[in-house]
């Protein structure tokens, strides 16, 4: 590979079958702790209500409490969905967060509600245009964030004056034309909706402007990977995947359930086939040497600057093995 990538994990707090929530919770954390020894730059959590599938609901807590059971591991959120929470709420949190842990919390921002319109009428008060003000509230959280804040009447105590890196979260075009327009790091959500990559990745990088934040455009990508010592182990494995996200399609999440040899039925419907055949485009399994390659192509024909990927892996110590065989493969330390 040309150039070493550095590799974070997106951690949903997936719930396994035969567990529940207080056990993913507990997961995550020996998950961090566990890519931390082994080269990982970050841990991501994602902002997810209402669901049997994942346990980050509260993801500020659990961020801290993550930061507190490790040492260099950065922490961060992938995302928080700014809609449901007003900017300064936020910037006090991670400002706090910031204090506490310096130098290893990151902010990344999504509009989407992260859960069903229900859900989301009821996390924001039945005010659901606060996604159509996502660009405003972005410039008022840097707002609260910044030193020159500290005249304002609304000030951010703490968060006033912290360094807490900020990446908008997308995936679609209209995400890459805010990070572009704001100057801003770009994350896209290539695990799981892969058809507009190359296209947002166009819009950010030809419509960037400088900021202060950054002087040229950054980019991170996300995967699915799955490493096994076989390439027929990653596959077999990979069906805890296949039925998850068929779950998804088909509007029926479950919890992540144990490997099959035989898919057949999640496969009975064709347009449900494609959809997950879409979904899974950027999905890369096998043994080390073959996941390598497919890393390598991807990051070359995205040009990206960092890579992070998601495991759904339903065995824990299969799931342990294959975030050591990526290190190793990736050559991480």
């Amino acid at each position: 590979m040309d150039k070493k990538i550095d590799i974070s994990l997106l951690d949903l707090g997936v719930v396994v079958e035969g567990q529940d929530i207080p056990d993913a919770l507990k997961e995550i954390v020996h998950t961090a702790q566990h890519i931390e020894s082994l080269g990982y730059k970050r841990i991501w959590i994602a902002e997810h209500h209402n669901t049997v599938t994942a346990s980050t609901a509260a993801t500020a807590v659990l961020i801290g409490h993550i930061a507190e059971k490790t040492t260099t591991l950065r922490v961060g959120a992938g995302g928080i969905m700014l809609p449901n929470h007003t900017p300064l709420a936020i910037a006090e949190q991670f400002g706090t967060l910031d204090i506490l842990y310096p130098g290893r919390i990151d902010l990344g921002l999504g509009r989407a509600p992260g859960t069903d319109p229900a859900t989301a009428a009821a996390l924001r008060r039945n005010n659901l245009s606060t996604t159509h003000h996502f660009p405003e509230d972005i410039q008022a959280l840097q707002h609260y964030f910044s030193k020159e804040n500290s005249r304002a009447k609304v000030r951010a105590l703490p968060g006033e004056g912290r360094d807490v890196p900020l990446w908008i979260l997308g995936s679609s075009t209209d995400s890459a034309y805010l990070a572009a327009e704001l100057g801003l790091a770009y994350v896209f959500a290539s695990h799981f909706a892969p058809s507009s990559l190359f296209t947002a990745i166009d819009i950010y990088r030809s419509h960037f402007k400088p900021s202060a934040y950054h002087a040229k455009p950054y980019l991170m990508v996300g995967a699915n990977v799955i490493v096994a010592d076989t390439n027929e182990d990653a596959t077999f494995l990979k069906t805890s995947l296949q039925q998850f996200i068929f779950g998804l399609v088909t509007r029926n999440p479950t919890r992540l359930s144990p490997p099959v040899k035989d898919l057949s039925p999640a496969f009975s419907r064709p347009e449900v086939k494609q959809a997950l055949y879409s979904m899974m485009a950027c999905t890369f399994y096998g043994d080390k040497e073959k996941v390598r390659t497919q890393i390598k192509d991807f990051i070359e024909k995205t040009g990206a600057d960092e890579l992070f990927i998601t495991n759904y892996i339903y065995d824990k110590t299969a799931r342990f093995k294959s975030l050591e065989l990526l290190a190793e493969a990736m050559e991480l330390k």
